[in-house]
This record gives structure tokens, sequence and C-alpha cells, in this order.
């Protein structure tokens, strides 16, 4: 029994979210059909980290157990012949049984990209998020450095987010401009549901001077959703990267 990695890109406009359902549709549904024609037997994978409906990835990673030999092309090109446009394996490798796409991660990297004008977006409507008022990025920048660190970041996870504990490591939260838009890169050892939708809108609030970049530490400290912003849409949200120890040998 061998174990594969996989690195796979998506346009998450095209899926309803990376968790396979019973209805199909997902990213996880269409991998592993085409998965399972090239392996002769059903196969079944694990992630790094679970997109909701409308997000998209650059550079997400999966493993899976298959019995079957092939050649790391098989896994590659022969899949891609099978996937639908939208998706994308971008390259193979098999690993040592205790490699885990989510458990041996260290970290992961994800980019929200907001088009910043009054007029919203057409062509790039699936792929950026929107805002309409001028935004003040210096005071974003501030707020945004008080986030930094590890923290209970019960005000910013949905009320459907499963995960055990809400304490996470954010370790490093930047803005950087771009003519019209702005983009939020957020690294962190793991993300809440919606935390990085929820931080951006927070964040939003403050640019648009609604509040001032110390009512961000307010929100945190408080551990209460309702107080930090709606969540911001799915359009303009990418996972980027996904980090592990150099002992994997993972294609960057």
């Amino acid at each position: 029994m061998a174990r594969i990695a996989l690195g796979i890109e998506y346009d998450g406009s095209r899926f309803l979210g990376w968790q396979t359902q019973p209805g199909g549709g997902t990213v996880q549904d269409a991998l592993e059909q085409a998965l399972g024609v090239i392996a002769g037997t059903p196969v079944s994978v694990t992630a790094a980290g679970r997109t909701d409906r409308g997000v998209h990835a650059r550079a997400q990673v999966v493993h899976f157990d298959s019995e079957a030999q092939r050649p790391a092309s098989a896994w590659v090109r022969g899949v891609n012949a099978l996937l639908p446009p939208p998706v994308a394996v971008l390259w193979s490798k098999e690993m040592p049984h205790d490699f885990h796409a989510r458990y041996s991660a260290m970290s992961r990297t994800y980019r929200y990209r907001l088009l910043n004008r009054a007029v919203r977006p057409a062509i790039d409507a699936a792929y950026v998020g929107w805002f309409h008022l001028p935004l003040d990025v210096e005071s974003m920048r501030s707020a945004a450095a008080l986030l930094v660190g590890e923290h209970d970041f019960s005000a910013f996870r949905s009320s459907d987010c499963q995960a055990k504990t809400p304490v996470r490591t954010l370790q490093g939260l930047e803005l950087t401009t771009h003519g019209e838009r702005i983009d939020f890169v957020l690294r962190a050892n793991a993300f809440l549901h919606h935390m990085v939708r929820n931080l951006v809108g927070t964040l939003v609030y403050v640019g648009k001077g609604k509040h001032s970049p110390q009512w961000v530490r307010e929100v945190l400290d408080s551990k209460d959703r309702t107080k930090a912003a709606p969540t911001f849409g799915p359009e303009g949200l990418y996972l980027e990267a996904v980090e592990y120890p150099l002992r994997w040998s993972l294609p960057a």
C-alpha cells in the first residue's frame, strides 16, 4: 500500500466547496472520482484544509493510500485528463506512511484579494472581494498588527465551526496594495471556519473609519462573534500555500 501526496489547484467558484457531500459537486468528489479510475478502485483523499464554496486554492495538498502501482505521471497527467477544467493536479510524490496532509502541516497561508473602488467588478466578480468606499490601508495595518500571535479567536469563528479549540497562532497578517486592489495575506498554524473572512471584514470596518485600530483588539478580547464585522464573501479568498517540515521534501 503506497501513500501518495498531491498538490492541486482549483477554481472554487465552480464547486460546492472542498468536502464531499451526498449530491456531489465538490472538489473532493471530482478528485476522488478521477483518482478511482486511475487506481482501478475507490480512493479516499485527505486534504490539508477544507475550503468553503467559492473559495479558491493555488496550492492545496492532499494524500491518499492505494495498492495500485502507477508511475508518478499517472497521478498527474492521467488524473488531469479525467478532471473537469476548474481543477488540476500540479504534482505527485510517494510519501512515507507517517505523512499526513493535514496533521503534518506546520502552517497554512491564505490570501484575500479585495477590490477597493466605487464600481463593482464584472470580469473578476468570482475572483475578488469588493468594497466601494475608500479604505485607509495604514489604519488597517495598525489593526492587523494587534491580531498577530497566539489568541483565542472565538470572535472570528463561524457558529458552525467544529474545531475543538478556538486558540490559533496567527504568524503573520500583511496588507499590500496593487493599484485598486488590497491583498490581505494571513499565515497561521491553522484557521477556524470563516476566520479569514471575518478578520478581513473587521479590518475593513477600521479602514472605512467606523472604528479605530484599537477596537479590533477589543473585539478579539471579547471572544464574542457578535462584536466583529459580518463575514466577507468567499470570492476573494485563496489557499496560497501549505508549509511542511523540510524532511518531507515536498515541492514548493
